[in-house]
């Protein structure tokens, strides 16, 4: 499943309120540790299925990087039955990736 674009309008239905885990990657198009990064999350979110994978711009939904206390970026957060329960911060590579998705 491609990663969903999310804003603070939809953010508690898509993440907070889903049935399955989700990962929130959060970015900025300035951001060029997340352009590094955006590729490997999008091939993730194709290549596990059973995970929900979204995005939240920070420039963009600025309340929702607030309230998450995201400070710096890019920032993979993984949130399961609404509740937060890992963090990444910066460039990771993709098995890394893999396993923070997976709750590995």
């Amino acid at each position: 499943m491609a990663a969903v674009n999310v804003t603070w309008e939809n953010f508690e239905d898509e993440v907070l309120k889903s049935d399955k885990p989700v990962v929130v990657d959060f970015w900025a198009s300035w951001c060029g540790p997340c352009k590094m990064l955006s590729p490997v999350v999008d091939q993730v979110a194709d290549e596990v299925p059973d995970v929900k994978v979204v995005k939240v711009n920070v420039d963009e939904s600025e309340p929702v990087a607030i309230k998450y206390n995201v400070a710096s970026i890019p920032c993979l957060v993984r949130f399961v039955d609404g509740q937060e329960t890992g963090r990444s911060v910066g460039v990771i590579p993709k098995p890394q990736v893999e396993k923070f998705v997976k709750g590995e």
